[in-house]
């Protein structure tokens, strides 16, 4: 059980995988924003009942599953739209995401959230203890998003520009990773990083 949870965050493109892939590998659970706003719209999940409330019956597919492709639609023409469907699902994946990380084994654990800073950063999660981002240029950023994504500069910056900016993250920032290089300089920081965490966790004891 993990009283002890950090917060990981960082912008498109940044390298959030690599790093959590890095602490997965020294044996530290990963609760996944991602895949937890997934889990908390599965048929039977009161939150898919309060979807399909709001927006009608007709948002959901014959099988019963959310039509993603149809809400996306509706949320990116609709602001009010966007906020009802935030406020439905938010409280859902901030629950899950901590009970996750509460259940998982080890001295702590890991909520990976795109976009915490945009959420308030410990405003938004009160319950975690540090944050950690991992930080690269904007320069970087957009090359990477061009050569993984396939898409355009003006595009790639439009990506970018859609999230919060580079200084509103590290305002938030207990802790960064700077992943400006080569991927295996991450591990010396990861490393680093978890020997710091398991200290303040076993300080908890």
């Amino acid at each position: 059980m993990s009283d002890f949870i950090i917060g990981l965050t960082g912008g498109v493109a940044s390298g959030k995988s690599e790093v959590t892939r890095r602490f997965e590998a020294l044996g530290v659970a990963v609760a996944d924003a991602d895949l937890a706003a997934r889990a908390v719209v599965e048929p039977g999940q009161p939150a898919l009942a309060a979807i399909a409330a709001r927006f009608g019956a007709g948002i959901l597919l014959p099988d019963g599953r959310l039509d993603r492709r149809q809400l996306r639609e509706l949320v990116v023409a609709d602001a009010q739209a966007r906020r009802d469907l935030e406020a439905i699902t938010h409280p859902a994946i901030r629950a899950l995401l901590r009970e996750q990380c509460l259940a998982a084994p080890g001295p702590y654990a890991i909520a990976a959230i795109p976009l915490l800073a945009e959420a308030g950063g410990h405003a938004g999660y009160p319950w975690l203890d540090r944050i950690v981002v991992v930080d690269a240029p904007v320069e970087l950023q957009r090359s990477r998003l061009m050569q993984r994504d396939g898409v355009d500069e003006a595009l790639a910056m439009r990506m970018i520009a859609a999230q919060a900016t580079r200084e509103a993250r590290l305002a938030i920032a207990d802790e960064v990773v700077l992943n400006d290089g080569h991927p295996d300089h991450l591990d010396a920081r990861v490393a680093e990083l978890d020997a710091r965490y398991r200290a303040l966790a076993a300080a908890l004891l």
